[in-house]
């Protein structure tokens, strides 16, 4: 007959498979730890990272090597003024306008004598810079020249209280009423054109104001913003290069 009696079991088969299990259970756990540590320090190290990336702009010149210093300042002003327009001067002039009208009669041979009209009014002029428009930012050792863009008025306001008009030559040839009309017809034009006059007076004024104003922005936007001069021109008066070391300034 065939012997059917099993040979009994030995201790350490017994405990080979409980061994195993557990061997498995502490590497899939080491396993399961190390994934986790690695997963966590990740966003940790992009953190890092980032605040790397600040600390490297935080000064001038990597602001001009990663090319933010215009977003930079276009954020800053825009925010500060709440426009798109940085408004540096309000001049108030007291005007005179004067129109003056000349006349003929039978096809031109025959001239009347002319009518001369004024206005004398206060009228209140805003100069203005555009965000919108290119700035050019040039660094140079310790001096940063702006190129800002050409100065802009808003339309004048005329104070129409206080409007004085005046007729200076009348004719008894002539109706003194309609030439008083134009006049008043024409004052809005007038004034705009009259505000470039004040172009000098204006832009010596808006030069010391946009200097003050980028040198704020410098001092609060990076470490040594309030190392470095600041000298600021006008596109009109000084000509934009095409290679610029900071390009057109960022939409």
């Amino acid at each position: 007959m065939p012997d059917t009696q099993q040979k009994p079991t030995s201790v350490l088969e017994r405990a080979a498979w409980p061994i195993a299990a557990i061997l498995i259970v502490a590497i899939l756990t080491a396993a399961g730890l190390y994934l986790a540590v690695r997963l966590s320090e990740v966003p940790r190290e992009a953190l890092q990272r980032a605040q790397e990336v600040i600390r490297e702009i935080k000064d001038v010149a990597s602001a001009f090597r990663t090319g933010t210093i215009n977003v930079s300042f276009a954020s800053y002003a825009t925010s500060l003024t709440g426009t798109n327009y940085l408004q540096f001067a309000t001049l108030r002039q007291t005007e005179v306008f004067t129109l003056s009208d000349h006349a003929t009669i039978f096809w031109g041979t025959v001239e009347l004598p002319d009518v001369i009209v004024s206005a004398t009014a206060p009228v209140e002029y805003t100069a203005y810079l555009d965000l919108d428009e290119r700035w050019e930012f040039q660094i140079d050792r310790d001096k940063i020249t702006v190129i800002a863009p050409e100065i802009r008025f808003n339309k004048p306001s005329i104070d129409a209280s206080e409007i004085r008009y005046q007729v200076r030559q009348d004719s008894l040839l002539r109706d003194e009423e309609e030439v008083l009309d134009a006049l008043k017809t024409g004052l809005t034009e007038m004034s705009i054109r009259r505000a470039r006059d004040h172009l000098p007076e204006v832009r010596k004024m808006g030069r010391q104001k946009t200097a003050n104003f980028v040198t704020n922005w410098l001092g609060e936007a990076f470490s040594d913003g309030h190392d470095f001069e600041v000298e600021v021109h006008f596109a009109d008066e000084f000509p934009i290069s095409p290679s610029v070391a900071t390009g057109d300034k960022a939409d």
